[in-house]
């Protein structure tokens, strides 16, 4: 395998700049309305941010528990990530590391880091039709992402590129997908953006079969935008500007 190069990217500018200006509108009316204090509006704005930070973490959970105990077990983890994203932001810390991700990991999945402290997978896994990179290519490739997200300047762009090329290493052998997620929307909410979560299950069955298809297009052209990834990237887009417009509605 090899990373997507990220100079290939080609997501049309319109639904970006359309998203941009309703974060912008956001930020506009905290600041200059004069219905209300600035201070309430701001209050209401975090009790938004909070409680989609809290979906979030239920939306993952349902999306990989298998069993209600196992949803139960899920959410419970994810819940303090949330709170351990919460606190690096209000230091103003935002994810830029590898040792970042593995302190999510740890949160997400404690009884496998237990099993595999500060490693990553070391069997073949497969999703679906897609065997992921063999062992021993793992820490190149997820140092090589490491060093290119930096280079990608929208931070939107840059959080559905990790999010993509993560998940297509796999570097854990498990929580993978959870550990992703909240590493992405960390990377958002530090931007200024709300968390993107996946809503219900037909948004789950796509986002899978989206993802499954683009890996499988990029095993046979591996630097061409495919209309998969193409797909990728606007549905994720689309689901951030939901979230964008649930905090919107609230100020009217």
């Amino acid at each position: 395998m090899r990373l997507f190069p990220y100079q290939n990217i080609q997501v049309a500018p319109a639904p970006l700049q359309e998203l941009d200006e309703k974060v912008q509108e956001i930020y506009r009316t905290i600041i200059f309305n004069r219905d209300h204090t600035a201070d309430r509006l701001l209050e209401i704005f975090i009790n938004q941010s909070n409680s989609l930070t809290d979906l979030l973490s239920i939306k993952n959970a349902q999306m990989e528990a298998q069993s209600e105990e196992e949803a139960a077990q899920y959410l419970e983890t994810l819940r303090y990530s949330v709170d351990f994203v919460l606190t690096q932001l209000r230091d103003n810390r935002d994810f830029t590391e590898l040792a970042d991700l593995f302190r999510l990991f740890r949160i997400i999945s404690p009884e496998t880091h237990a099993r595999h402290p500060n490693r990553f997978r070391h069997r073949l896994v497969q999703v679906g039709s897609y065997v992921c990179p063999e062992p021993p290519m793992i820490s190149s490739l997820m140092e090589t992402l490491f060093l290119t997200i930096p280079h990608i300047s929208h931070i939107v762009i840059r959080a559905i590129y990790f999010h993509h090329e993560a998940i297509r290493i796999h570097p854990f052998i498990d929580a993978n997908g959870r550990t992703v997620r909240i590493a992405k929307n960390w990377m958002l909410m530090h931007g200024l953006y709300p968390p993107i979560f996946i809503r219900d299950e037909q948004e789950k069955q796509q986002y899978i079969s989206t993802l499954s298809a683009s890996f499988s297009a990029l095993g046979n052209n591996p630097t061409d935008w495919n209309e998969n990834l193409s797909a990728f990237f606007d549905q994720e887009i689309s689901r951030l500007k939901d979230g964008t417009e649930q905090i919107l509605k609230l100020f009217g």
